[in-house]
């Protein structure tokens, strides 16, 4: 087999302006105001979060790659994948220690990773052609928060949403996905899911709060891509970076606080927006949790969980699961 490298392209050309647009009119005129985390990873964005991954405090990718290094093996045997879908791959650096146990375990023959970044799905298939010449990739641009539709290619698939992605989803944004994965898989299919545990609550706010400001910094660069892209004049000195742990909801809030009273301008949007001393705008919502919840959310996905991972501090898991076997 030789190499070969198809990108699908699905997304609109204004795809991009038209969804910020729309997230950022509705989220800063809502009460309270709030912006999705996908607007984060401009190049800076992916910059800094990158570093965010290595820092002491956020353990959370130490903890997935030390499971995928234990378990690989085990995730193959249980699979047998052929084809391997991941969503949201980024880099796909993650991923590579599933990749290379699916190889040994003589299955795997396609790789099909789904960005919404074409620069970065691009970047990441160049270097993988480069590192498993006998693997086909299938590059595919999508934005899987509006619909999914998961790439074809030779079954049993098996489906990565890795990085404890699925915790930001707020409870209905997360049945509404699970549902859409669900109905995307064929009964041999099997999707392996990242989530972060409860814990701590000064362990999981340090995780989102590092002593180096590093956190910060990523958190105010939202503002940053807000003022090249809709040439707004946010002051990214005007806002400080909060990380508060919601115990009733399970889950890490970050927010960015008005230091004082001020007005911003979206001449783009033709829109102004006022914050008031104190004033909070959310940016990040990062759900975490216990088996049973996590069970459950699948189950009413018609998903059913076959097997579970953690890492020896039980901080992190990874679970696999298949559609439900229909009855009667």
């Amino acid at each position: 087999m030789t190499t070969s490298l198809t990108v699908h392209d699905t997304l609109p050309d204004d795809h991009f302006a038209r969804t910020l647009h729309e997230d950022v009119r509705a989220g800063l005129t809502a009460e309270p105001k709030s912006l999705p985390p996908k607007w984060f990873y401009d190049a800076r964005g992916s910059e800094l979060f990158t570093r965010i991954t290595r820092l002491p405090e956020y353990y959370l990718t130490r903890a997935e790659r030390q499971i995928l290094r234990a378990h690989a093996p085990d995730i193959a045997r249980h699979t047998r994948a052929r084809t391997l879908i991941e969503l949201g791959s980024g880099s796909s650096e993650k991923t590579r220690t599933l990749l290379d146990a699916l190889i040994a375990g003589g299955t795997l023959r396609h790789y099909a990773p789904v960005d919404v970044s074409r620069d970065a799905l691009t970047s990441a298939a160049e270097s993988l052609m480069a590192a498993y010449p006998d693997l086909g990739v299938t590059a595919t641009v999508a934005d899987f928060d509006d619909q999914l539709s998961l790439p074809e290619g030779p079954g049993p698939r098996l489906v990565a949403f890795l990085g404890s992605t699925i915790g930001n989803f707020d409870p209905v944004q997360r049945a509404a996905f699970l549902g859409r994965l669900s109905a995307a898989l064929t009964p041999n299919d099997a999707v392996l899911i990242g989530a972060d545990l409860v814990k701590s609550p000064t362990t999981l706010v340090r995780a989102y709060d590092d002593a180096q400001g590093v956190t910060a910094e990523f958190n105010k660069n939202l503002l940053r891509v807000l003022n090249r892209e809709l040439d707004a004049d946010f002051e990214p000195g005007a806002f400080d970076h909060h990380a508060v742990w919601n115990e009733g909801a399970e889950r890490v809030e970050m927010y960015l606080r008005a230091r004082y009273g001020h007005t911003v301008k979206l001449p783009v949007l033709d829109l102004k927006v006022t914050f008031a001393q104190g004033e909070s705008l959310r940016t990040e919502l990062s759900t975490k949790f216990r088996r049973p919840r996590l069970a459950a959310d699948l189950n009413r996905a018609s998903l059913t969980p076959t097997h579970w991972w953690t890492d020896p501090q039980n901080r992190f898991t990874l679970l696999l699961a298949r559609p439900t076997e229909p009855t009667g």
